[in-house]
């Protein structure tokens, strides 16, 4: 499958699904709602990009001085999160942008944030990169991200698991963001194990210029 191709694969899978998303992610919504807003409060005062901002999860939580800037590539999700900014009356300006293309110059931005993202671009090394591009120099970027297991039996499940899951909600549960980040020109400041096993982590890092 060329990267085009992939490209408007998840964009249709995310367009489907995104009346439900919301109801599908309930449960699990009240463990990563505190994880969001804990995640925010370390982001500072400025230009800020949030990738994939879905449905709008994270709109309660954009801390004050924050001009924000929220991109998804789905049309489907980014109605669903312009309803919820106008039920919050949250400044933000909303636009359709592929992480892997952003329209944006170099070094348009103070920060970046993403929660759950890198699990669902295509090419993930590519769209860290194009963070980086976008980043000014000395700035951050935020991120929240479910990864693959190191534990091997663990692991060995969640790569055969993994075709399915995409098929039905879009996301890869055995991506290694680490590494993926680390290839994108990125040096991890941080990182934070969330879960047991480190499924879910919290990572702050900046470019290596």
């Amino acid at each position: 499958m060329s990267a085009e191709d992939a490209t408007r694969t998840t964009q249709r899978r995310y367009d489907r699904i995104a009346f439900c998303f919301d109801a599908l992610e309930a449960l699990m919504e009240r463990r990563f709602r505190p994880w969001r807003h804990a995640l925010w409060a370390r982001v500072p005062p400025g230009r800020v990009l949030e990738i994939g901002v879905g449905t709008g999860k994270n709109l309660p939580h954009y801390p004050p001085g924050a001009a924000v800037t929220a991109v998804d590539l789905s049309a489907g999700m980014l109605w669903r999160a312009l309803k919820r900014k106008e039920q919050l009356g949250a400044e933000v300006s909303l636009s359709q942008m592929d992480a892997q293309q952003l329209a944006f110059p170099d070094g348009s931005f103070d920060a970046v944030v993403g929660t759950f993202v890198f699990c669902s671009v295509p090419d993930p090394v590519a769209g860290l990169r194009e963070l980086k591009r976008v980043l000014k120099p000395g700035g951050r970027i935020f991120l929240l991200e479910h990864v693959r297991s190191e534990q091997p039996v663990l692991g060995w499940c969640m790569d055969r698991l993994n075709p399915l899951v995409v098929r039905l909600v879009g996301a890869n549960i055995n991506r290694r963001t680490v590494e993926n980040c680390r290839q994108a020109g990125l040096l991890l400041d941080s990182v934070e194990e969330l879960t047991p096993g480190g499924l879910v982590l919290r990572l702050e890092l900046k470019s290596i210029h």
